[in-house]
């Protein structure tokens, strides 16, 4: 029920695109732009120079911001006073990434094309002298990539991320001392690191190695260098959170940071979707519900449909069948074909929970001709919509609270059921798994031991049942059991539960499983490694 969720595609960046978009959208969650560091600094010579003035300053911070009226404002005025400055060119290429990345908009993608391309021309008028040079080449080639991506173009993404990823390494031999390297090279090399075995093939042939600890360890260091004034601050903070969160297993110091006063949400947008994002993948419905409703009074709210998304997601995972309205005003105003599929789902699920069949299948019968199966969560909605069948009503609105984090709740319903009565395996392996879930949390908040020796149990009954089929259950509870061992300290166990998960048949969200098990192991041997 993720979006994303669940970091999509048949490639190296697949596994990239889950973390953002959200869900997607948690893709967006890394894909959101890769930026370049706009320190105070002009070009050595020549007419055009790379020169972060205040109006530079403004249109990156209204960018952050998803305010990109503001933005445009700022650069126009910009590229007026110092047409000569290659700096402003380069903060001009936020607008069109955010902008695709979020909505998705095949004819916006058609019309700034050509704006895209004069750009990237532009470049070339710069100073090869300068550690910008190739760096500005590199993060556009970059921005290039990931939009490629989110228009299913993947073998025009794979060009550009090679342009980008050789411009970058060129310009750390060049410029071994300068920062922003760090920036794109700790993200790069972190996600790298947390590649499955099936992509492991395309990071040998760019020559790349990664490691999630040490990529993550770059971009924690460059904010510890720099004031969270400094403009790369903002995205480098953004991608840090997120690799800490879905990489490196931080989720509850990351929501800490998220919940804190520092982090503010009511007039910057971008930090309203990432917020919102994290606080529907660690289970927060009623955090998410509140951030989208600050959130809602700004005046582009309604700019970006995918927050109306976010909250039917939100209010579906409390079994509210209000998520109907939400999600229709997200159908309504998309322009893409992301989602939607999977909001179709959502729909039918909401009201099939509770009772309304009727409603539940006029949603059901929508899906097969809508949108498209480029997403996890819409191939998984095209099968549900194909099989004609419905899922277990307790086990879904148990898996529903599970994932807005009322958990006794799903407690109460899940030990109503009587296990005899779920004839098929499927069915079998869920309840498993949910009271799998349902054990583990309340085992984190309340420290007790026994709930986790009891998760431990229920995932193994999980394994049992679900193996060789092609949900997901199987395949979470053995990255689940991986997860608890990591917890305990017990490495050696959770490196074989993780191998457990990346050696399971074909199955649901299977890019987004074998990538949390893989950074579980690159985690695990990078502490191992440095205890040696």
């Amino acid at each position: 029920m993720k979006h994303s969720h669940h970091k999509t595609t048949e490639a190296f960046f697949a596994a990239w695109q889950h973390h953002c978009i959200f869900t997607a959208m948690r893709c967006s969650r890394f894909l959101l732009s890769v930026a370049i560091a706009l320190l105070p600094f002009s070009g050595i010579a020549g007419p055009h120079t790379y020169t972060y003035t205040p109006q530079c300053a403004r249109a990156y911070t209204s960018y952050m911001a998803l305010n990109l009226a503001e933005g445009q404002k700022a650069i126009a005025a910009e590229r007026h006073n110092n047409p000569d400055n290659l700096m402003a060119v380069y903060i001009e290429d936020y607008e069109d990434c955010l902008e695709l990345l979020i909505n998705c908009d095949a004819r916006t993608y058609k019309k700034r094309s050509a704006a895209m391309d004069e750009r990237l021309n532009a470049m070339a008028q710069g100073d090869e002298s300068s550690p910008w040079y190739r760096f500005c080449y590199s993060g556009m080639y970059l921005h290039r990539a990931i939009i490629n991506i989110r228009f299913g173009e993947q073998y025009r993404a794979a060009l550009h991320f090679r342009k980008s990823f050789a411009l970058l390494r060129e310009n750390e031999r060049l410029h071994p001392s300068f920062a922003a390297n760090n920036v794109i090279g700790g993200l790069l090399e972190a996600v790298v690191g947390s590649l499955p075995g099936s992509y492991k093939w395309l990071a040998s042939v760019f020559g790349m190695k990664g490691s999630v600890q040490k990529g993550t360890d770059k971009l924690g260091a460059y904010l510890r260098s720099h004031q969270p004034t400094a403009p790369l601050y903002a995205e480098t903070n953004l991608y840090y959170l997120y690799c800490r969160f879905y990489l490196m297993s931080e989720q509850e110091e990351v929501w800490k940071t998220l919940s804190g006063s520092e982090f503010v949400t009511h007039n910057n947008l971008l930090h309203a979707y990432i917020k919102a994002n994290i606080a529907l993948d660690y289970r927060h419905a009623e955090d998410a519900l509140q951030t989208l409703n600050d959130a809602s009074h700004h005046p582009d709210y309604r700019r970006y449909p995918i927050f109306e998304y976010q909250t039917g997601y939100a209010l579906l995972i409390s079994c509210d069948t209000a998520c109907a309205a939400s999600f229709t005003r997200y159908l309504a105003a998309n322009q893409s074909d992301l989602f939607i599929k999977d909001a179709w789902q959502k729909m039918a699920f909401a009201w099939y929970v509770n009772g309304r069949n009727d409603k539940a299948k006029y949603c059901r019968d929508k899906i097969a001709s809508a949108g498209s199966t480029r997403l996890d969560a819409d191939k998984q909605a095209a099968r549900f919509a194909a099989s004609g069948l419905w899922p277990n009503r307790q086990l879904l609105q148990a898996r529903l609270y599970i994932d807005g984090g009322y958990y006794q709740r799903a407690l109460d319903i899940l030990l109503k059921i009587d296990l005899h009565h779920l004839e098929n395996p499927a069915d079998r392996a869920e309840y498993h798994f949910r009271l799998g879930r349902v054990y583990e949390e309340m085992a984190l908040s309340s420290g007790k031991s026994v709930l986790t020796k009891q998760a431990l149990a229920q995932y193994r009954d999980a394994m049992t049942a679900g193996k060789d089929r092609k949900e997901q259950f199987a395949a979470r509870a053995a990255l689940h059991m991986g997860k608890i061992y990591e917890r305990l300290g017990v490495y050696a166990e959770a490196v074989t539960m993780y191998r457990v998960c990346l050696d399971m048949p074909e199955h649901d969200f299977q890019n987004s499983i074998d990538q949390q098990a893989k950074a579980g192991i690159n985690r695990i041997e990078h502490r191992q490694g440095s205890t040696h």
